[in-house]
């Protein structure tokens, strides 16, 4: 049963705030945080909903925060089923609709803008399938689950592509990343780039080299 049907935000809104936009599964509660005279928007998926993964993320918080950096007004929000947004874990597909009706929103409140997608270990599969189905100017995959999702029937993305991997990561082995990657890459006509970090899977400590290393890889303009 949908709650009554919500009126989202009709401009992005000023500042930093929280907003309830709709989705198939009803209510997305977001975080918006605009930038003076953005250049896009840059949308930031969050990791695994069912081992506590939420908007409020430090990876997820400071991927935004490098995006706002560079120019972008930047889009946090939670999968259905997590805090505020109505639904249940919609294992990849559901979260795949929730993310592209985000992206709709901010189409409709910023007409012809550039979107930038990001997503953190479960997230990075989130964003990575929604670039097969939205052009986006970039994407950044941070710890992506290679083992977990099906990584390897992804095809190839139409927009330069930045994998960001934790060689202490604990959680994701980064071999298994730097072997799909090699095959990833060969299959792709834009720039595809690998960056290791010497930090674990949530980047403990390495947080503002992280932000520093999504900023010097940030493409504007192709």
């Amino acid at each position: 049963m949908h709650h009554p049907f919500e009126v989202p935000p009709l401009e992005f809104p000023q500042g930093e705030k929280h907003v309830n936009l709709n989705g198939s599964a009803g209510i997305i509660e977001a975080i918006t945080c605009s930038v003076d005279a953005p250049i896009g928007v840059g949308i930031v998926c969050h990791p695994h909903p069912l081992q506590e993964g939420t908007m409020n993320n430090k990876v997820v918080h400071i991927v935004s925060r490098a995006f706002n950096n560079k120019g972008l007004a930047t889009i946090r929000f939670n999968y259905r089923g997590v805090g505020k947004s109505q639904g249940s874990f919609g294992d990849s597909i559901g979260e795949v609709e929730d993310l592209l009706a985000v992206i709709e929103w901010a189409n409709l409140v910023m007409p012809n803008t550039k979107i930038w997608l990001a997503g953190f270990s479960f997230g990075a599969y989130i964003a990575a399938l929604a670039a097969t189905k939205y052009p986006c100017a970039q994407l950044f995959s941070v710890a992506p689950a290679v083992h977990h999702q099906p990584y390897d029937k992804l095809p190839a993305l139409e927009c330069p592509w930045i994998v960001i991997q934790g060689q202490q990561d604990e959680v994701v082995v980064p071999e298994d990343v730097y072997t799909w990657f090699e095959k990833q890459k060969a299959k792709m006509q834009f720039p595809m780039s690998l960056l290791k970090l010497d930090a674990s899977h949530f980047f403990h400590g390495k947080l503002v080299p992280l932000r520093t290393l999504v900023e010097e890889n940030f493409v504007a303009h192709l």
